[in-house]
């Protein structure tokens, strides 16, 4: 598992451009698309960052220098010229920087934080956290208070939603502005709070069901909107809601993390006949719309996986690590490719690949060494705990 792990850091570091990464990788690591994926820019700054912050033996100096490339590509070029503050973030950049797609939605910013405040640390670079922390309370305005920002406009037709993506986003940010810091945890402790109740509110069906979109006051959404299921971000919010519950040792919390958001979607979209989680589900079992809905994909199992060991570590449950060891199975035979290294990422309903690139618009490094990372922290604490 760990040669993987290792692996997967060599295969996408040998990809540094003069400034940021390529991110469209074939199935040899072969660059098949110059374009810049501001999601995934950060993503890998972030990684490189945390891995040679709190990993001895990726404390070196190339690492350091590839984290450095990225922050400054992102500095220079993330952000789309705006009035009134740091401004919106691109999605996708051309190789020198220019700005090709736009989103209206708050995840480039996000990961732009997460790159600058996790670099920061290491560099002790004050304008760099500074940087982070502005944009991250640009997002809270957004999110809280005025989302015209975004170019999103507010149609009759469609109000706004609580998708659980984006307070599980704000309570990784805080996670990570926060550690260590008494001063920056004073400032974000409210919003806490604020993200843990919206993440409750996904909670549905006499608490049967996780639904993706709820309304703004916690409630069933009609339509297809409010009967999707997304099993992944389910499981990944369990383990942010775990993790916060631990730190705060709510044992209220630790519980339903673990009851609905991870059993829940465990049972729920676990392909029983093919093995591997459904990527879409309905609540009511109607076809979901997304064309994708049956597919495998790597991500969700990288989240279960982090997810259910963190769960063991805590209670010992056998069953959580029953879970753990059939989603690795899983995982491990059909996503990993022993010739080329690093995993691929999208899987039929039967477990064959489907598109075998290992870096997309979508895909990059992140989810899979940031998988693997976690599980190895979580292990050696399983076992330090066993020695003592």
């Amino acid at each position: 598992m760990w040669i993987k792990y290792n692996a997967s850091v060599k295969c996408l570091f040998h990809f540094i451009d003069f400034s940021g990464y390529f991110n469209c990788l074939g199935k040899d690591g072969k660059v098949y698309d110059e374009l810049k994926y501001v999601w995934l820019q950060g993503r890998q700054v972030w990684m490189y960052s945390r891995l040679y912050r709190t990993m001895e033996r990726f404390h070196r100096p190339e690492i350091l220098e590839a984290a450095k490339s990225g922050a400054a590509f992102l500095q220079k070029f993330a952000r789309v010229q705006a009035s009134g503050g740091p401004g919106k973030c691109a999605f996708c950049l051309t190789r020198d920087g220019r700005t090709v797609k736009v989103q209206r939605t708050i995840f480039s910013e996000c990961f732009y934080v997460m790159a600058m405040d996790e670099l920061s640390r290491i560099t002790q670079d004050k304008e760099m956290q500074a940087d982070a922390e502005s944009m991250m309370d640009r997002l809270i305005f957004w999110v809280q208070t005025d989302s015209s920002d975004l170019g999103r406009p507010q149609l009759p037709g469609d109000p706004p939603i609580n998708s659980m993506a984006v307070p599980m986003m704000l309570l990784c940010l805080v996670d990570q502005l926060t550690e260590g810091r008494t001063d920056v945890a004073e400032k974000y402790k409210d919003l806490s709070g604020w993200c843990v109740e919206r993440i409750l509110q996904h909670i549905q069906r006499d608490g049967k069901a996780i639904l993706e979109n709820v309304t703004l006051n916690g409630k069933e959404l009609p339509g297809c909107q409010g009967r999707l299921q997304n099993p992944g971000h389910a499981l990944e919010a369990g383990w942010f809601l775990l993790q916060y519950a631990l730190k705060k040792g709510d044992v209220h919390l630790q519980k339903t993390a673990v009851d609905k958001f991870m059993e829940i979607p465990f049972h729920t979209g676990w392909d029983k006949q093919h093995g591997g989680l459904f990527y879409f589900l309905d609540v009511d079992g109607h076809c979901p719309t997304q064309l994708e809905w049956n597919m495998k994909l790597w991500w969700p199992h990288c989240e279960a996986l982090i997810a259910y060991l963190m769960a063991y570590g805590h209670s010992r449950e056998p069953v959580l690590l029953d879970r753990f060891k059939q989603i690795y199975n899983y995982t491990f035979t059909h996503f990993s490719d022993e010739e080329h290294g690093e995993w691929f990422g999208y899987l039929s309903r039967q477990g064959e690949v489907v598109l075998d690139f290992k870096g997309g618009p979508f895909k990059g490094f992140f989810h899979v060494p940031r998988c693997l990372y976690m599980c190895e922290k979580l292990l050696d604490s399983l076992l330090e705990r066993q020695d003592s």
